[in-house]
């Protein structure tokens, strides 16, 4: 189970397709998509490829970030980087769900409303807008269905200890 959330650091390559290559690829792999995911496809920063590049990631709870009680999204970005991690790029989420399909499904087969779902990874990554634009992706896989679904949440949204952020590591010039 340990592989199945990202324990260890896995490198991704992110970049290099455009918006529908990319739409392609995950309809192609089975990976469902939500609303919200589909809305930050259609950023600007997916109209066109860029150029591929690779970054090394892993997951983290907030509790191994050093935060033992609940937690909103800037408390837990700050803590991590901190640490020396990094946010991911913001397209990240398409291409990790791509090379990361393995992800075991959730223990809890029943979609969240608000509250974050069972066994979710989310990417951390900056966000695209405001409070009413999804802040970014997370992974889930529903029935052995793998999904890449974007979410929304305000800056005063409390994650649990246990929920788990995917950081970049840092990069080493």
């Amino acid at each position: 189970m340990a592989g199945t959330i990202l324990l260890r650091p896995m490198e991704v390559e992110i970049g290099g397709l455009t918006v529908d290559e990319l739409k392609l690829r995950l309809s192609s792999a089975g990976v469902q998509l939500n609303d919200y995911a589909q809305l930050l496809m259609r950023h600007p920063l997916f109209e066109r490829a860029s150029d591929p590049k690779k970054i090394t990631v892993r997951s983290y709870s907030v509790e191994e970030l050093g935060v033992r009680t609940a937690a909103t999204l800037p408390r837990i970005y700050e803590q991590a980087q901190g640490m020396g991690l990094e946010l991911c790029p913001a397209v990240t989420g398409p291409y990790l769900r791509l090379a990361f399909m393995g992800q075991e499904s959730s223990s809890n087969s029943i979609l969240s409303a608000g509250r974050k779902p069972a066994d979710s990874l989310t990417i951390a990554s900056p966000s695209l807008g405001d409070d009413s634009y999804p802040k970014g992706f997370y992974l889930r896989a529903v029935d052995s269905v793998p999904w890449l679904r974007g979410y929304r949440c305000d800056d005063a949204y409390e994650f649990s200890a246990e929920d788990r952020f995917i950081f970049q590591a840092p990069i080493l010039e």
